[in-house]
């Protein structure tokens, strides 16, 4: 009987390890943990095999789509980034830069020369006051009132529309504190302390305009006197105005402007002007550049852009492709199938509406060309509507480019290439989950089955057992029969 308890537990360990039976030649000589576990894969192998074909082909849809979103992406910032730059609109510039520069409001697209002659920049008013021994000086109690409008010689009038403002001032402050309660007033004007020779100097500028001067009145609190030394008015006051406020004094082809500001927005519809110096009797030119050769460049790096993601999405579309069935993949290639011939500028009263008009065609396969003879004629016949295309508006180049890669990317949209790729994810979790719960299933069959034949095994040892017992008692009786 001890054979037949060492025959059990070899039989058991097997499921451990390696079967232990089989390497003593013990009980049936078949390797039985082996064997479960062989019969529990090939069980589950058709259905693993298939959970993980899946897989392979839901991966190989993610990466496809994924790189085609990718394109577009790539085209759509790069568009945006080349029409933000404003290289494809004619750029003003102005020959004296002395003068003024130049750029586009955004209103709308300037053409043409213009002559312009500055006369007179935008100044703000400067007040100083007299002169403290310090900036720790105390000032007297009370308040200031800063009163706007313009003033002229010994004259203010005041701008009713420019509401006063009132700064209280506490006993015990300095010169200091009053620049910095000036500035934390929300005046409109800027105080600081200037030391200089004569000492330090409470100055206060204003904001450009003639009609943003002031004047500074001062309440003095009776038990504490001595504000009224910081009040100016024109002929009155202990201050010194520096600087009077004026308007800036301009003409554009010969025609005169004021101003009040050196910053000059739509003198004509789509230029603003920054006024930086004067050039009395001596007229300077605002000319624009001429964008031909870059949008005529930029033209084809967009049908070459367009024609890498054509090719990608053909391919991928086509009979034994990734995409063939994919509805973002053939929503996108609709899409770019009616690009050319779509009206971008729908409010346009020139010849140049859709991107067709610049030479973009679509081709028998899908592919782009341009037509660089009918780009070049558009750009003659309608220079503005062609550099309106290229503007970052609601409407044009970019925002058809944009409106593409939008609803392709959009997540929410099941017919879209982002939505393709959020439902493929999603089957790839499932397919996972499928694929654990077979292991699980495997594991508990292999687990069955070793169990089943460690007890097979362990009858069969005891039978081996018995057995050889049986023979060695007839060889016995045989040979005592000698």
């Amino acid at each position: 009987m001890a054979t037949d308890a060492t025959s059990s537990t070899s039989a058991t360990s097997s499921l451990k390890t390696t079967s232990i039976a089989t390497l003593l030649g013990a009980g049936s000589g078949i390797d039985m943990a082996a064997l479960a576990n062989n019969l529990a894969t090939a069980q589950f192998e058709l259905r693993t095999a298939r959970l993980n074909d899946k897989t392979d082909t839901l991966n190989t849809r993610i990466s496809t789509a994924s790189n085609i979103k990718s394109m577009l992406l790539s085209l759509d910032t790069s568009l945006g980034t080349l029409v933000r730059s404003g290289d494809l609109a004619p750029t003003p510039s102005v020959a004296n830069s002395a003068v003024a520069t130049a750029s586009l409001s955004g209103s709308t697209q300037p053409t043409g020369s213009y002559s312009l002659e500055v006369s007179q920049l935008a100044t703000g008013q400067q007040l100083a006051s007299s002169a403290y021994t310090a900036s720790t000086d105390t000032v007297g109690a009370g308040t200031l009132t800063l009163r706007f409008g313009t003033v002229s010689g010994s004259a203010f009038t005041e701008d009713a529309a420019h509401a006063a403002v009132d700064i209280t001032i506490n006993t015990g402050d300095t010169l200091a504190d009053v620049a910095a309660a000036i500035n934390a007033s929300g005046a409109g004007v800027n105080a600081y302390i200037a030391n200089t020779t004569s000492g330090a100097q409470l100055v206060i500028k204003g904001a450009e305009g003639a009609a943003n001067g002031f004047i500074v009145e001062a309440a003095e609190d009776v038990a504490d006197p001595g504000l009224s030394n910081l009040a100016w008015s024109p002929g009155a006051g202990t201050g010194t105005l520096m600087a009077t406020a004026q308007d800036a004094a301009y003409s554009l082809d010969g025609l005169a402007y004021t101003s009040a500001s050196n910053t000059i927005t739509d003198p004509v519809p789509g230029l603003k002007l920054q006024l930086t110096g004067t050039n009395v009797g001596t007229p300077t030119q605002i000319n624009f550049s001429d964008p031909s050769a870059n949008i005529t460049g930029s033209m084809q790096d967009l049908t070459d852009a367009l024609n890498e993601v054509a090719s990608a999405l053909n391919a991928a579309t086509s009979r034994g492709g990734d995409l063939v069935t994919d509805p973002g993949a053939r929503a996108l290639k609709q899409s770019l199938s009616k690009l050319s011939g779509t009206t971008i500028m729908p409010n346009a009263t020139g010849v140049a509406k859709t991107l067709a008009d610049l030479g973009l065609s679509i081709q028998r396969d899908g592919t782009f060309a341009l037509d660089k003879d009918r780009l070049s004629a558009t750009m003659t016949a309608d220079p503005d509507g062609v550099a309106a295309m290229f503007t970052n508006g609601v409407y044009g180049v970019y925002a058809t480019i944009d409106k593409i890669y939008r609803a392709a990317a959009s997540t929410s949209n099941t017919n879209s290439l982002a939505g393709s790729i959020t439902k493929y994810n999603s089957q790839l979790t499932d397919i996972s989950s499928d694929l654990s719960d077979l292991a699980d299933q495997q594991e508990k069959l292999r687990a069955r089955l070793a169990s089943q034949f460690t007890a097979s095994e362990a009858r069969i040892s005891v039978l081996k057992s018995t057995q050889s017992m049986l023979q060695n008692q007839i060889d016995a009786w045989n040979n005592s029969g000698n």
